[in-house]
């Protein structure tokens, strides 16, 4: 794996820019749990052979870099925003209010903050820049996505335990065949977003099945 690029263009910019963040989210697909945001600077002589978006990397390794992100980074935060807040005011403006506080818990204000995707929080003053795949591109932002990766990760194997019946060990919440197939059995558990398209159908049909 050459990531290589991914430290050179944070090194690039450091130049101008030495307090360098990079913020990722994980979960904004799932039909149950939270979404969490991460925001990370890392110091300049930081590098790993492995980094890299974490959808690339297996989740041993992602483990293993996570303890190696916490302990090295200059600062970091992590945030969660649950299903209750999701369902509230949907998941977009869930994961631009999980960014922004990401970047705000940091120790150490950013000169600039680049964050994944194409789109930044609303009423932010933090100097800012968007990088669609940003993941892929940027030493910092791929750090972000670990660190949100495997929280989540860690909180969907807990809810495992609580509602063993629905496999979120397995697939984390997103609507893979199994899950919707046990939702269907089983109906909705606590964590389940109420507002996303899978779950309003199935809740939509016990509607109907009580009327009829």
């Amino acid at each position: 794996m050459n990531n290589k690029h991914l430290f050179d263009n944070d090194l690039e910019l450091k130049k101008t820019y030495p307090m360098l963040s990079g913020t990722d989210e994980a979960g904004r697909g799932p039909i149950a749990g939270p979404v969490v945001c991460a925001s990370v600077i890392l110091p300049d002589s930081f590098y790993h052979e492995d980094l890299n978006d974490s959808k690339q990397i297996s989740e041993k390794k992602r483990k293993e870099i996570f303890e190696i992100i916490k302990e090295k980074a200059v600062t970091y935060s992590i945030v969660v925003i649950d299903h209750y807040e999701i369902d509230q005011i949907n998941i977009l403006n869930a994961t631009l209010k999980g960014m922004k506080e990401s970047i705000e818990k940091l120790d150490i204000k950013p000169t600039l903050a680049l964050i994944d995707g194409n789109k930044a929080p609303m009423n932010f003053d933090t100097p800012h820049k968007c990088i669609k795949q940003g993941d892929a591109n940027h030493a910092c932002i791929a750090a972000a996505s670990i660190l949100a990766k495997v929280t989540r990760d860690n909180i969907m194997y807990k809810y495992d335990k609580e509602y063993p019946q629905y496999g979120f060990a397995k697939h984390k919440g997103y609507p893979v065949a199994a899950h919707i197939d046990a939702v269907k059995q089983f109906g909705i558990c606590q964590i389940h977003r109420k507002t996303y398209k899978p779950i309003c159908e199935i809740l939509e049909r016990y509607k109907t099945i009580e009327k009829s």
